[in-house]
């Protein structure tokens, strides 16, 4: 399996941009080591003005931490990029979205939570537009940009009411560039027994999206 930190650290910058300010809620916990050096998981809760909290995975590098261990309640500001790859579930592939940390700063706890994503990629798979229980209209998008390397990485993303109007005419192949955030929703599951299992999804909310 590819793991998303074997490329450099200045990979796809100005393509695939995240700015993050939130609280730290778990870890670091050790994910795994590329050519000698750990890296690390920690959990970032981020507000919205609507009072729900995102929670965010970021994979940190020991150098990065530099000896520190982020506790929890601490706030920090990152700068990284979206990275996604295959981990296999119950036989079969699943799509595990984290962000890349990049940038790595403690500051103060009354700092206002900060959530963007600048995407410039390839619309990769058909829109879907949809209405959600509440009666929205959603379109589902599926967003390839391209790393170095002949690698991409591809990021789910969700548009809303007049964005998802507007999506649904996007063709396979069309280059847009994307703001938004980066945001975990949680769902309920039927798994093969008919019992149901709550899950998180990790997609980027679609704010503006114009074709390059």
């Amino acid at each position: 399996m590819e793991k998303y930190a074997q490329t450099g650290w200045n990979d796809n910058i100005e393509t695939n941009t995240v700015r993050l300010v939130g609280t730290v809620l778990g870890g670091p916990v050790f994910d795994h080591k590329v050519y000698g050096q750990a890296y690390y998981m920690i959990v970032l809760g981020i507000m919205r003005k609507s009072g729900y909290e995102d929670r965010i995975r970021l994979i940190v590098s020991e150098r990065l931490l530099g000896g520190r261990s982020p506790q929890e309640g601490r706030v920090l500001e990152v700068h990284g990029q979206i990275r996604t790859y295959n981990k296999e579930e119950a036989g079969r592939n699943k799509l595990e979205i984290i962000v890349f940390a990049r940038e790595l700063k403690y500051i103060g706890k009354d700092s206002e939570h900060i959530n963007e994503v600048i995407l410039e990629g390839y619309i990769c798979k058909a829109p879907i537009r949809r209405t959600s229980p509440l009666g929205r209209e959603i379109c589902d998008l599926m967003v390839a940009v391209n790393r170095p390397y002949n690698k991409s990485d591809y990021i789910p993303a969700i548009a809303w009411g007049m964005n998802a109007a507007r999506c649904e005419s996007l063709q396979v192949g069309d280059k847009v560039m994307v703001h938004g955030r980066i945001q975990s929703r949680g769902y309920r599951k039927t798994i093969e027994d008919g019992s149901h299992v709550m899950k998180t999804a990790y997609e980027v909310s679609v704010v503006r999206i114009s074709l390059v």
